[in-house]
This record gives structure tokens, sequence and C-alpha cells, in this order.
């Protein structure tokens, strides 16, 4: 089966160096796991399952990193999706700290990967949270003392309005702060590294190889089939996330995907400088967030805004550079290099769906925008699982997870409603 679809036309993938070839499935195989998706969530399973000496096989639609593993803004973020009062709300201050601590691993496994097999995505230190409403500014401010009193420090700096705006180039923020354990990386470069260290490691990689059913065998054991083979295997992994395409109805009433967009600018010479001397990634506090950074020829990748429809805007570079004009508007006369959208998958809580649905059935998704730590995670603790140890898997299974009201027909138009309404209050 030839690959049916080329990455998204990002900044990364124009600047991608060239894969090596990984034939589609073309026969029937075994292994001990089989992999459904080659983005972040299945190839750290593969990578960590292929070192416990499992064998491996992804099967992956298009190619490595083609969904929002390959283009997404590249943020590193620390702590869950959701904020730690918010897990101490609801779960206690026991599980909440449990679950900082997987996410403090989370972060920490990603650097581990980049540093131990030397991993080329251009890793830089520092994310900076950005508040776009001034009623924000004093609750965020006790917030963050009484998260260090708490948990202790955590290489947190509050900036006051000016530093700031100094900070980002914009005077249009109220106030924010700087984490300096995140930070940012090019995604599908990091995305390929994981393939690289998985297949060094035994695992081999089919693209251009959709899976179009998964059934159990009588005995034990699945069998994953393909437009042109299948894998029997002892266990499989659906790390599809987003893209599922009615592979499992079960994932995906708990995963819903919309669309998100970004662009790249042309390199912009010494005014980076003047937009984030201290190379951090950024993000505001928007529902519907801004997030944006510079990579490392200087241009400016900046994402914002989301549509709940299923077909893009006609124009991606006019949609998203009215969002980057109101945050600069002294970028008005430059020019836009790449522009390019993707699919992310939310969950109802924002929390992601981790599980094993059946004996030997694992699957994790719907990071909400969170993911490349999240997901590295999630896949490392399924291969713990699958090899035996269920300890840090079982406390992200234990999250709760609603289904998407109204089934499958109904799921477009609720999303959209509910999205609309959280839109409008980011203005209000």
């Amino acid at each position: 089966m030839p690959i049916d679809r080329p990455h998204a036309p990002s900044v990364y993938a124009a600047n991608a160096e060239a894969s090596p070839a990984r034939p589609a499935l073309a026969a029937d195989v075994t292994a001990d796991v089989c992999v459904v998706g080659a983005g972040y969530t299945g190839l750290s399973a593969a990578l960590h399952l292929a070192a416990r000496g499992r064998s491996v096989r992804i099967v992956e639609a298009h190619r490595v990193g083609w969904g929002a593993s390959g283009r997404n803004g590249g943020q590193v973020h620390n702590g869950q999706r959701l904020d730690q009062p918010t897990l101490e709300k609801w779960f206690g201050e026991p599980r909440a700290r449990e679950l900082l601590d997987l996410a403090d691993a989370a972060v920490a496994t990603v650097k581990d990967l980049i540093a131990e097999h030397a991993i080329a995505c251009d890793w830089r230190d520092g994310l900076i949270h950005a508040l776009h409403k001034r009623r924000f500014v004093e609750p965020t401010r006790r917030e963050l003392d009484a998260f260090e009193r708490r948990y202790g420090a955590r290489d947190l700096d509050f900036l006051e309005a000016p530093a700031l705006a100094a900070a980002i180039g914009t005077d249009v923020y109220h106030g924010g702060w700087r984490d300096g354990r995140a930070g940012h990386l090019n995604p599908l470069a990091y995305a390929e590294g994981l393939a690289r260290v998985a297949e060094a490691a035994g695992t081999v990689i089919h693209e251009g190889t959709r899976a179009v059913g998964v059934a159990a065998i009588p005995g034990g054991g699945w069998r994953v089939t393909t437009g042109a083979g299948s894998i029997t295997c002892g266990d499989v992994v659906i790390a599809a996330d987003g893209h599922l395409d009615g592979l499992d109805p079960e994932i995906a009433a708990h995963v819903l995907p919309i669309q998100t967009f970004m662009l790249a600018t042309e390199p912009l010479g010494d005014r980076a400088a003047t937009l984030i001397p201290g190379g951090e990634g950024v993000a505001d506090s928007r529902f519907v967030v801004h997030y944006w950074r510079l990579d490392a020829e200087g241009r400016l990748i900046f994402g914002g805004g989301e549509r709940y429809g299923r077909s893009p805007p006609r124009d991606v570079v006019a949609f998203v550079r009215g969002h980057m004009l109101k945050i600069y508007p002294q970028l008005a006369d430059v020019g836009i290099d790449h522009a390019w959208g993707g699919t992310v998958a939310v969950t109802m809580n924002r929390l992601p769906f981790v599980r094993r649905l059946q004996p030997g059935y694992y699957t994790a998704a719907g990071y909400s925008g969170h993911g490349i730590a999240i997901a590295t995670f999630a896949g490392r603790l399924i291969a713990e699982a699958i090899d035996g140890d269920t300890t840090r898997f079982d406390v992200m299974a234990s999250l709760p997870a609603r289904k998407f009201p109204g089934g499958p027909h109904l799921r477009w138009p609720t999303l959209v409603l509910a999205m609309t309404w959280y839109g409008l209050r980011d203005r209000l």
C-alpha cells in the first residue's frame, strides 16, 4: 500500500532530513506486540518494549510523526493539562501529588531520551505563560506562591507586566510567569529521533500501512489486519489519538478531534531577538490558546485559532496571521513561509484517556494539546504494564473519563456549541 498522504506543509517537514525507507506490511507476520500509530505514544511504547527484549511492529497509515506528533507547536509543558488546584479539588492532595510526580517524570523522560540518544531536535529550556486578562494576575501570583510552598521550589518566576513585555516583545498582556523546567523543540525531528531509537532496538515500522481491524484470537492474543497483511501478537497498543478512522468505537467515544492551525514566518534576522530575547516558548491564558516560539533559524512559529468543523479555513495564512498581528502588530510586513493545520484529540475533562480495555489491549489518547511529554510517557507506562509492572500505568488509568454526549452523529454539533461558548468567554 503506498503512502497516501505526505506530511503537512509545515516548516518542520520542509526542513527535515530525509527519513529512511520504511516499507509497508505485505505479508502475515507475528510479533510480541503490535502498535498502531507512529506518533509519540506508539514510538515510545515500541522503544521501551524493544529495550525490554520484546519484538515489536508498528503499523502507520502515513509517515512517522504524520499526525499531531509531527506538526504541533513544539511546546513541552510541565504538569498535567489541568492545573494543580483543580486536580487537588477533584482528587485530593495525595492523588494530585502523584499526578504531578508523573508529569515531572514525563518531562524528564523527554529530556533523557534526547540526551541519551543525541536526538537533534533543537531542545530549548523555558516556557512563558502570559495572562490575557488583568483579573487573572493576583490570583495567579497567589497560586504560584501556594504551589511552591506545597510542592517545593520548581523554577517558577512571576513576571510583572513590564518584565513580561520585555521577555516576549509585546505589551498586550498583564503579567505572567516563566517555567524554567519546561521547554520546546522541533516536534517532527523529535518523532523521527524516537523512531530511529526504536528501530535501533529492533522495532520494525511499516509506513503506508493502515490498520483496518483488530480482533481477539480464541485462546489468547490479537490479530491486527491491514490492507495487505496481518500481525498476530500477544499485546496490541492503539496509539492513533485523533486518527482512529473507525478502528475502535469505544476509544473514539472518549476522544474527539479538533483542528488547530499555525504558521511560520520567514527568518526574522536581528528582529527575532526583539521578540523573545531569552528564547523561551510562549503560551497565553486563553481557552483557545495562542502559542508561539522562535526556531533555530529565527522564524516565529505561531499557533492560534481552532476549527470545529471538518474542513480547514480557505486561507490558513490569513486565519492564523490575524491572531499573530493582535500580539505582534510590528510583524505586519513580515513574510509567511509556511502555514498548516492538524488534528489534536481532546477529552471531556482534558485528562488523557489511558486504558487497558481488555487483557492485552491498551490505548492512550486525548492529550488535549499537552501531548509531547505526556504522550511520550504514556507509551513508556504501557510498556511497563505489558512487561508486568502496572504501578504507574494504573495511576493514569484510574483517571475518570466520560464519553462525549450525543453518540457519533451528535458529538460534532455538541462540541461546536461548547467550544464557541469558551471562545466567546476568552473575548469577554
